[in-house]
This record gives structure tokens, C-alpha cells and sequence, in this order.
């Protein structure tokens, strides 16, 4: 038989029960034709040999929950990620030396600032921007993507004493009711309706800086958390944008689109149809290739931990009764999710809170039994605080969690001290979630943190917060169990395990070259080893 490729000579780890290890595969196409012994390949004929030098080679990492847009965006923004940011006066600095170099009445836009880890605990205020920048404009995205901090001339620029504050939202005001530069949740659409929408030129632009950083990282594949919203770009073309990334070749990473429920419209068909929300034409789950294609409706119920927004069913500690609250109230979300089941698609809903994940899981309950769907594979992205009642309610419903093990490392020790002591074991399962027979993801939410899988998988297996105290050390999983989730269960997913996560003959040859055995070292040098090759379709698209 005449193949295209046989890559030989290396440890392929296949995630394939019927063979978990071979030392060679064979590509013809984009496709694995077959995997083996060197011997076994002995017959093929192929155009080209490589010689992997004993590399180990995995399954190409799939980040089921990822912002492509919001990351290749906020590659030209100042990064306020700490460390190496500790205080205040570091992010002071870094806004005074790029407003030297900026032209007066232009913007300054940071990204990655947290204030749980700088040395005073609280976020810049807008007096404080202004003082550091008078004649330019700040804007500072919190790393959670949940909050934001402001100038005062942005302030001005929205007249926040006048502005209709989006539902969901929340603007701070000090004891005397003046605005403090701090907005939360919907309240950030007022900042970002003066910048948006981008040009579907500089949305391409995004798309191919972000896609070489994956490609750098071992990632083959990715699942992008919500477009037509406004949420990156506010372009209404961002579909368009990932097409014309992957006409020009720099769509490097195959790529799932979920769709906002905000980017859907009123449909009138035949009463019959039960169909009456969705995009044009009847397009829903599955629709495209196998390089881009539409995957489930992204809708959002509660905010997040570290922002204290996340809808609780108790008060978050030391905050006197602050329980969080719903983006989406349970009634009308109760009616979008309905809408959405029955127009076919796949539903993916953000819930962090233990409050909003329970109302998530009446709703998928309540319409699974109003319209059956034997194979929906309805989704909670993130699912964060999870009590042990709902475990048997996800598994029951066939519901996908999509937590994210990075999590625990970046946001951990403020997620704890929101949730305090009592909860943190409810806090991003994993080991529970798998006991329970439940499919779970490997996924960052990247850019709110840093998405590397390598150092994904580290932390679902040591589940250590960035001040290096344990996180519930019950919800650790093995280095296999967390290559499984990066490969296998991204793929299962999006209705895709029959073409990713394994490498198995009639799989896509998409794999990532790895200088060490990632499951056979210690674990704390598993964000060390280094990515050699990312192969697509058995094609190199990174090369060290």
C-alpha cells in the first residue's frame, strides 16, 4: 500500500484502548491509516519517512473552551498578568511608559490584572488611572474577563451617571454615589460599544497571532466560547473572519464555533417544526468541515468566583449576604434554553455558582422531558461549584461539565477565599466528576488564564493554587486521566470522537511531538517539556 507519511522511531501514546502504545503510525491524506510495531508498517510504500529521534508523540490537545478572538486581541495589550505584576505602582508604571509613547486622547488597554494577587488587594480606581494618564484613555480587563477598571475620562466618555447599565451589570459607586472606574459583568458593553466593532481584517489578524501560539503549545484543535455577541470584537462577521483565516492558510487550529445566544433571531416556520430561535437557513450544531465548523449555542447564566458574581446558594464568605446573582434570570433562562433544545442544538451554559448550576440542570431536566434528544450532550462550561446531589443529576441527564484544572493554579487562592474552607471541595471537581462516569473536557478559558495544555494537565493532577497551597486534593486525576480529558474527552465534546483523541486508523493524523513521556515523569516537570512538532493532518504547523 502507498502511503503519504510513516513517522517512525518514537513512543506514540495513542489514548487507543486496543493499543495504547506503538512505536510508528502511517498518514495518507490528513487521515492515520495505520499504527504499529515498526514491523508492522514494514509493507507500506511511503512518499516520506520521519524519524521522530525517540520523541513521544500524543494526540493533538484540544482545549474544549477557549476565546481565540479575545486572546489574539489581547496579544498588542499591555499584559498585567502577576507575577511578575505585584503592586499597584507596577501597573501604574507600565500605563505611564506606554502613554509616552502614544499619541494624547488615545487608548490604553491592559489585560490579565487580578486583584487578589497584587500586594493591596483591591483594583485600580479611576481616579488613580487618570492621575497616571490625564490625556489618554485606560481600560483594564480583569483576568477573569468577568470585571474591568476604568479612567475617568472613560467614565466620562460613557456619562456613567446617565447611562442605561445593561441588564446583569453592575457599575461601583463609593459611599457619596460617584462611579469608582470598577465595572462588572454587562456594565463592561459600555466601555466596549466606544472601541467595537473591529475590522474583519484585524479579527483575521487575531485569529493567525493566536493560532501560532497554539500551534507553539501541542494544540491541534479548540472549541471558541461564544461569537456574534459583541463578546471579542463586536463584529457581526466573525464567521466570516475564522473562513478567510482558513481561504488564507492561518487557520492553524481546527475549530469549533459556538454560537451566542445574542447572535440568534426570531424564526417563523411551520408550527409543526418547534422551531422559532435560531440563525437562518436551518444552520445548527454540526454544520462545516473538518477544519471549521458550528458547534453548540454559548448562553450565560451567573458571573464568576474571583468577581464575586457567580449566583450561590450561600453568601460568599466574609461578604455579608452577597449571594451573587443571575446574568440571565431562571425563568427567562428556563425559555432560551428551550428555545435553543428545540431549534437541534447542542446548548452550552455558562454556571458557576452551585445556585446556577442547579437552575441549569432543572432547565436541561425540564426540556429533555418536554422534547427528548437521546444524544444532546448539553453542556455547563466551567459547572465550577458543584454540591454532591447535583453529581448524580449531571450524570443522570448526560450533561458535560467543562471545568478548567488551570483554574486552581491562577484563580485558586481567590476562589478559595470567596467560597471559604467549607466549599473549596465543591469546588472545580474532577476526580468526582470521573467516578461518577462523566465525560470530562480538558479546557483553559484562555485568555483569562494562561491556556498552555501542558500546564493544564499538570494542574488537574496537582491541583496547587499559585501560593502553593493544596486545592482539594480529592479531585486529583492521574497524568493519563488529564491527557485523556485534553484529547478524548474535548473530542466526545463536540460530537467529534470519531475523528480526534485517539490515534487510530480513520483518525485525522493531528499529533503533538513531545520531548519527554509526560506520563511517565514527575509531574512537576510537565509544563517544562517541550513541544517539538504539532502536526494537522499530519502536517507540520510548529517545529521547534
Amino acid at each position: 500500500m502507498r502511503v503519504d507519511s510513516i513517522f517512525l522511531n518514537a513512543n506514540f501514546i495513542t489514548m487507543d484502548e486496543l493499543r495504547p502504545r506503538a512505536q510508528a503510525v502511517a498518514t495518507l491524506g490528513d487521515r492515520i491509516v495505520a499504527v504499529g510495531d515498526i514491523d508492522d508498517l514494514s509493507s507500506l510504500s511511503p512518499r516520506r519517512t520521519v524519524d521522530l529521534s525517540g520523541a513521544t508523540v500524543v494526540p493533538g490537545f484540544n482545549d474544549a473552551h477557549n476565546h481565540t478572538l479575545r486572546l489574539g486581541m489581547m496579544l498588542d495589550e499591555l499584559n498585567l498578568e502577576s507575577p511578575p505584576v505585584r503592586r499597584l505602582e507596577d501597573i501604574f508604571d507600565m500605563i505611564s511608559t506606554r502613554a509616552a509613547t502614544v499619541p494624547d486622547g488615545s487608548w490604553i488597554i491592559g489585560c490579565r490584572y487580578d486583584q487578589n494577587k497584587l500586594l493591596e488587594g483591591r483594583h485600580p480606581t479611576a481616579d488613580e488611572l487618570a492621575k497616571i494618564a490625564p490625556r489618554h484613555h485606560v481600560w483594564l480587563k480583569h483576568t477573569s474577563l468577568h470585571m474591568a477598571a476604568v479612567s475617568r475620562s472613560v467614565l466620562d466618555l460613557i456619562d456613567i451617571d446617565e447611562a442605561v447599565v445593561p441588564g446583569g451589570g453592575w457599575v461601583e459607586r463609593d459611599e457619596t454615589g460617584r462611579a469608582t472606574g470598577l465595572l462588572l459583568e454587562n456594565a463592561q458593553q459600555l466601555v466596549a460599544q466606544l472601541k467595537f466593532p473591529h475590522s474583519i481584517d484585524s479579527v483575521t489578524s487575531a485569529i493567525a497571532r493566536a493560532g501560532k501560539q497554539y500551534a507553539s503549545e501541542g494544540i491541534t484543535s479548540c472549541q471558541e466560547a461564544g461569537i456574534g455577541a459583541g463578546l471579542a470584537t463586536a463584529n457581526p462577521q466573525e464567521l466570516a473572519a475564522f473562513s478567510r483565516s482558513r481561504d488564507k492558510g492561518e487557520l492553524l487550529t481546527r475549530t469549533t464555533l459556538m454560537v451566542a445566544v445574542d447572535a440568534l433571531r426570531n424564526l417563523v416556520g411551520h408550527e409543526s417544526d418547534l422551531i422559532d430561535l435560531g440563525l437562518d437557513l436551518g444552520i445548527s450544531s454540526g454544520l462545516g468541515d473538518d477544519t471549521l465548523r458550528i458547534g453548540a449555542v454559548k448562553i450565560w447564566a451567573d458571573g464568576s468566583l474571583v468577581g464575586r458574581t457567580a449566583a450561590m446558594n450561600e453568601p460568599f464568605a466574609e461578604d455579608g449576604d452577597n449571594v451573587g446573582y443571575f446574568l440571565h434570570e431562571p425563568e427567562e433562562l428556563f425559555h432560551l434554553i428551550r428555545r435553543v433544545h428545540r431549534g437541534g442544538w447542542q446548548v452550552a451554559t455558562h454556571a458557576i455558582g452551585d445556585r446556577a448550576v442547579g437552575a441549569v440542570l432543572d432547565i436541561y431536566d425540564k426540556v429533555l422531558r418536554e422534547t427528548p434528544r437521546t444524544d444532546h450532550r448539553h453542556r455547563i462550561e466551567h459547572c465550577a461549584v458543584v454540591d454532591p446531589l447535583q453529581l448524580k443529576r449531571i450524570r443522570n441527564l448526560g450533561v458535560i461539565p467543562v471545568p478548567q484544572g488551570r483554574f486552581v493554579n491562577e484563580l485558586g487562592d481567590g476562589m478559595a477565599d470567596a467560597l471559604g474552607p467549607e466549599r473549596v471541595s465543591w469546588c472545580y471537581r474532577q476526580r468526582t466528576f470521573l467516578d461518577e462516569g462523566i465525560v470530562v473536557p480538558g479546557s483553559s478559558d484562555r485568555p483569562v488564564v494562561n491556556g498552555a495544555p501542558l500546564r493544564g494537565i499538570a494542574d488537574m493532577v496537582l491541583r496547587r493554587t499559585s501560593s502553593g497551597k493544596s486545592f482539594s486534593e480529592r479531585e486529583c486525576v492521574s497524568a493519563e486521566d488529564a491527557l485523556r480529558a485534553w484529547t478524548v474527552g474535548s473530542a466526545y465534546a463536540s460530537f467529534e470522537e470519531r475523528l480526534k483523541g485517539r490515534l487510530r486508523p480513520g483518525m485525522l493524523a493531528d499529533m503533538t511531538v513531545l520531548s519527554k513521556d509526560i506520563l511517565s515523569i514527575p509531574t512537576e516537570e510537565i509544563p517544562e517539556t517541550e513541544v517539538v512538532q504539532t502536526l494537522l493532518g499530519g502536517v507540520a504547523t510548529y517545529s521547534a
